[in-house]
Formats: structure tokens, sequence, C-alpha cells
């Protein structure tokens, strides 16, 4: 062997040569600028959208784009029905999962929902329902901003999507998504990619997706308005609240129970007393090391090749209607509620009705001091936003029970 074949051989089997043998294309190169762009928004001060969510999936991103990478290689063919199914009929011979490429391994544990609801977990630990149950009016609203789901299941079936796939691509309006990831694993599992980047990166972006609604939708006058000093809620009733809940919404939707049932019991850790490092360890470590793996691994479904089809812009496009469906559906029955009440209840509380916790209620304070610097919504703004994460639950369960 000489040393031009020693080079040429280096060249074949680089990055760059990858691009000039066809293994790598286009799209992979125009996924590697989105993770660029993605982490542009996560890092840069001036914009910083959500870097705990945005840094891990852009990252993901880029790691299973670049030339000759196989870190999301299926030595075994779990990504494939067709491959699975020949391999139980013996037409075909299984490889063995350790060839597999790491983030493929790692993603089991996105595809069987144990991150989801570990997630869960972990914002049941850092939730305080209190707002939730000084104000129990938060729920109507956490209810109402579930709109987007259901409007764009319908037209996600008037697209031709079956009833499975729309109720998928719906629950992204919810923005929570450890519960697209949940729905669309049972539902869906081939449109987990795309549904899963498209709800972490809609969450993400809520800072930019919702001040223009909210800001479309009231006025002046309604955004000023400032509420009144939410009641004390007592240590009894914060214990008692996860259990009924749980207890309530399994009894009649108990496909609800594995999302609902590991935030109710985070939250028990909590507000319990007796369990302060199982609470520490959810609300910290437990969630952190969970948040990388999802975020890495959602991000690394996005490969070119398989990611960018008109499919796939579908879904993102319903996804982002579905998501300001929702924050219109909260909006406007704010509004309802600021005119009967008599102007005690202001419009922006309706928008943190998404999941998003606490993003969207950040947003709603953010909104409501630019309008007047001494109004503080956040802690009424966080009732609807934990009610929000009950009702998106509530809908997947729904959803699972329906289509599944």
């Amino acid at each position: 062997m000489n040393i031009i074949d020693t080079l040429m051989g280096l060249f074949e089997t680089s990055g760059i040569g990858a691009l000039f043998t066809g293994v790598a294309s286009w799209r992979n190169l125009v996924m590697i600028i989105v993770a660029f762009g993605f982490l542009f928004l996560a890092i840069h001060k001036k914009f910083r959208f959500e870097p705990l969510l945005l840094v891990p999936i852009s990252f993901g991103i880029l790691l299973a784009n670049l030339p000759g990478s196989e870190i999301m290689l299926d030595s075994i063919g779990l990504s494939d029905p067709a491959t699975m199914q020949a391999i139980e009929e013996g037409a075909m011979e299984a490889g063995h999962w350790y060839d597999s490429g790491v983030l493929r391994l790692l993603y089991i544990g996105v595809k069987s929902s144990i991150f989801p609801c570990l997630i869960f977990m972990g914002v049941g630990a850092m939730t305080d329902f209190g707002p939730l149950l000084s104000n129990p009016i938060s729920l109507l609203l956490g209810a109402a901003a579930q709109l987007g789901i259901y409007v764009a299941f319908i037209i996600a079936i008037a697209l031709g999507f079956t009833p499975q796939e729309a109720a998928s691509i719906s629950i992204i309006g919810g923005a929570d998504g450890p519960t697209a990831i949940f729905l669309t694993s049972k539902l869906a599992s081939h449109l987990l990619a795309p549904i899963a980047v498209a709800a972490y990166s809609y969450m993400a972006l809520i800072p930019v997706i919702q001040p223009p609604i909210m800001n479309a939708l009231t006025t002046k006058k309604e955004r000023s308005v400032k509420m009144t000093q939410l009641r004390k809620v007592t240590k009894t009733e914060k214990i008692i609240f996860p259990v009924v809940v749980l207890v309530i919404t399994a009894l009649i939707l108990p496909s609800v129970i594995p999302l609902l049932g590991m935030l109710m019991l985070g939250n028990l850790f909590k507000e319990c007393a007796v369990t302060d490092r199982l609470s520490d360890t959810a609300q910290n470590s437990l969630m952190n090391i969970v948040t990388i793996l999802l975020g890495v691994c959602v991000g690394a479904t996005a490969n070119g090749e398989t990611f960018l089809t008109f499919e796939t812009l579908k879904i993102v496009g319903l996804g982002l209607l579905a998501f300001m469906f929702s924050t219109v559906g909260g909006v406007l029955l704010g509004k309802l509620l600021y005119v009967l009440t008599g102007g005690k209840i202001n419009p922006l509380i309706g928008a943190a009705g998404v999941s998003a916790v606490p993003m969207a209620a950040r947003v709603a304070q953010k909104v409501g001091a630019k309008t007047d610097a001494t109004n503080f919504l956040l802690m009424h703004a966080m009732g609807p936003n934990v009610a929000g994460v009950i009702g998106s639950a509530v809908a997947a369960g729904y959803l699972l029970s329906m289509f599944g």
C-alpha cells in the first residue's frame, strides 16, 4: 500500500469524504446550520431562550448530522417495524444491541417513556400548587389553554393524517414536551422525531411566540389590571391535593396514571416535609440528568435525511398553529373572566395556561410589567400554569384512551 492509497482511504472515511460520496447530503448540512442557529439563540446574551432545553437539543441535532456520524446507528432495527417483524419471523438475523450508537441506546429512555415520566416527577417536586388552590378559577384557564390541541387535531385529520397521528401532533399545543413524547410513543412512534423536536423548540421559544398574541388580543386597560393578593394555602391542603387529584383523575382516565402519577409523587415529596432528600434529588440531580439525556436524544432524532420532508414541515406548522391557538384560548377566557368579575382578572394570566412551567408564567409577568412596571402577575399566572400541566396530561390520557 503506497502513501496515495493511504491518503485516499483516510479521505473516504472522513466526514469531508462522506459529503462527496453521498453518505451525507445537503439535508445534513441544513440541519447543522439549524443546530448552530439554536445554539446562538440559547447562548447569545441578547436572546438566551431557555438554554437548558435548546443547548442539549441543538447539540443533539449537530451530533446526529455530522458527516459519518453513527451516534444514532440502530444495529438491531428497533426504529424500523418492518425489520423487527422480519427478525421475529426468522427472515433475518438480529444484530447486537451493543453495536448501536450510544445515543440510540439512550434513546430507549425516550421511546419507552421512562425519561418523560421522570421529568414529570422532577416538575412535580418543583411545583407549588398553592396559587392554583388559592384561586381555583385557574383550572378553567388551564383547560381553556388546551384549545390548540383540539383545533390542531381537526386540521390534521383534514390534511389526511390518521387519528393516531393527528392526536400525537395536536398534543404539541399543550406546550409540554414530556407529554408529547409519551403520547406519540404510544400512538405514532414513527413521528416521534419531528413531534419531539417541534414540542421542545416551541417550548423554548415561548418568549417569542406568545407576547404578540397576548398584546393583539388585550387592551392596555386589561393588561394593567392588578390582581389582589392570593390567600395563604395550608400545608394540609397541599398534601391532600396531589393524592386526591391523582385518584379522581385515574378513576376516570387510567391511561393518564404514568404521567400524572409521577407528577403528583414528586409534588408529594416536596409538600409532605418528611422526604426532603427525595424532593431535593428529584428537583436537582435527577431532573438535570434526565433533562440532558432527553434533550440530546430528542435533538439526535432530527437527522436531515429523515427529518427534512414535507410531512415534517406539516407537523412543525401544525404544532405552531396548535401552540398559538392554545395561547388564544387562554387569553380569550381570561378576557371573559375579566368582564364577569368586573375587571378583577388580568387576561394575560390566561396565556400561562399552557403547561410550560414556569416559562409561560414568566412571559405573562413580563408582558404585564411592560404595560405597568408596578404590576406583579407571576404568582397569579402560576395558577393557570400548573393547571395547564394537569390539563395537558388529562388531554393526552383522553386521546390515548380514544385512539390507543
